[in-house]
């Protein structure tokens, strides 16, 4: 018995000193973090096109387009000081699934407790020359699946398209194209949403050896809200109108969990 008392011990004595490891930081450790972007219809993941929902007015209705970009994320860590991620745009699609998970790489190792990012295309680079939108901000590479207005000189920041049979429309289709960052010559509507995630009940552990995954659901039934209702208002494209869908959609974001694995 005392052999079997002594191996015990250390056993826990070489997984304590493993994990004290394991959470030690060096000067110059680095990793990457990734955001995980899970659509989703109240607790179910989104199916597309298929299959139909109901929203909070009882309207029924599918989702055939579900796109939004992501911007300007910041890392703020336990000690105040925050970790800006500037001039990185990510444009989140739920028909691409690659698109679904934004990863800032070399990221110091740190204990994260909060995560900002905006949903859209800030005004300082949505007026910049457009040879210096490249990436997902060139105009020239969404093809049919736009997310930008040439008539309007804007990016949309968040589409959402479908069907619904209480649209009297002949086509039965709804169209939330949301955009608009305060005017360029002349004031407009400011549909850019930031949101913060408060992450200090877990922390986002980056390590040598742990990239943590951030997931955050996005709850499209939320987007409609109390005052959304497709028999009223199918088509939404003008920044003005768009106001209330986009104070909807910053709600619809909201975290699910962290992952701080071990590679």
């Amino acid at each position: 018995m005392k052999k079997i008392g002594i191996l015990i011990l250390a056993i826990l004595s070489v997984t304590i000193y493993s994990c004290e490891k394991a959470d030690e930081i060096g000067p110059n450790d680095k990793n990457s973090l990734s955001l995980n972007f899970d659509n989703m219809v109240g607790t179910e993941d989104l199916v597309m096109g298929s299959k139909t929902y109901t929203n909070t007015s009882g309207e029924k209705f599918t989702v055939t387009t579900l796109n939004y970009f992501i911007s300007n994320i910041e890392l703020k860590k336990a000690d105040g000081s925050v970790l800006k991620y500037a001039d990185q745009y990510f444009l989140v699609k739920e028909s691409d699934k690659a698109s679904q998970t934004v990863t800032l790489n070399d990221v110091p190792a740190a204990d994260y407790v909060s995560l900002t990012y905006t949903v859209g295309v800030d005004s300082a680079k949505s007026v910049t020359d457009v040879s210096k939108r490249t990436g997902v901000l060139d105009p020239a590479s969404y093809g049919a699946d736009n997310m930008y207005w040439s008539w309007n000189s804007g990016y949309i920041f968040f589409k959402m398209e479908g069907n619904s049979d209480n649209i009297t429309a002949t086509n039965k289709k709804y169209q939330f194209h949301i955009g608009g960052f305060g005017g360029l010559s002349a004031p407009t509507a400011n549909n850019l949403k930031k949101i913060t995630v408060d992450l200090s009940a877990s922390n986002a552990k980056v390590r040598k050896n742990i990239a943590p995954e951030v997931h955050i659901s996005v709850d499209v039934q939320k987007v409609f809200g109390a005052n959304i209702k497709l028999a009223a208002s199918p088509i939404i494209m003008n920044p003005t109108l768009g106001v209330p869908v986009s104070a909807n959609y910053k709600n619809s974001f909201a975290l699910e969990h962290v992952h701080n694995d071990a590679m």
